[in-house]
């Protein structure tokens, strides 16, 4: 695995995975979407999007914990923060070599550098809210919400999806 790689691949996603528009409608629908998903997948997730600091969809799965719900709320913080995906964000600090609290003055109680969290942008490129998910390793939980965005706006997987880790 290249991290260099990755940050390219997820910027690619960030990109492609935009909204045309983006309203309560949507998010449940989205939500419903991605919980179905999980339980399918028998994922102990927790879900969560918000517009703004408005949320608009939860859901706490079968073995989730207020762990999760606490991580899922540093990781919509991180990605309103930077406009980026928190799995970016992440990587990126790595890449530079820096610690990401050291990078930015930034309390790791309220903004958390770990995949999961990916912005809601319109076409325009205007991030106006983000989904936040958490309960599985940090490169799992930022690929599920890349394959529900693709699932919801018809874009195929297999031309985003990150490569399996090989550390």
């Amino acid at each position: 695995m290249s991290i260099a790689l990755d940050i390219v691949t997820i910027k690619t996603q960030e990109t492609r995975l935009r909204f045309a528009s983006f309203d309560e409608a949507d998010a449940w629908a989205l939500g419903s979407l991605m919980r179905d998903l999980a339980q399918a997948k028998n994922l102990p997730l927790v879900i969560e999007i918000k517009i703004g600091v408005r949320a608009l969809f939860y859901t706490a799965l079968a073995n989730t914990s207020a762990d999760n719900a606490d991580w899922a709320r540093r990781k919509f913080n991180t990605v309103m923060r930077f406009g980026a995906s928190s799995y970016r964000v992440a990587l990126e600090s790595k890449h530079r070599g820096k610690p990401f609290d050291e990078s930015r003055g930034l309390s790791v109680l309220d903004y958390a550098p770990a995949g999961g969290g990916f912005p809601i942008t319109m076409i325009g490129g205007a991030v106006v809210g983000a989904i936040a998910v958490s309960g599985i390793p940090q490169r799992d939980d930022h690929g599920f919400v890349v394959e529900a965005l693709c699932a919801y706006l018809k874009v195929d997987h297999a031309e985003l999806a990150l490569p399996p880790e090989t550390e």
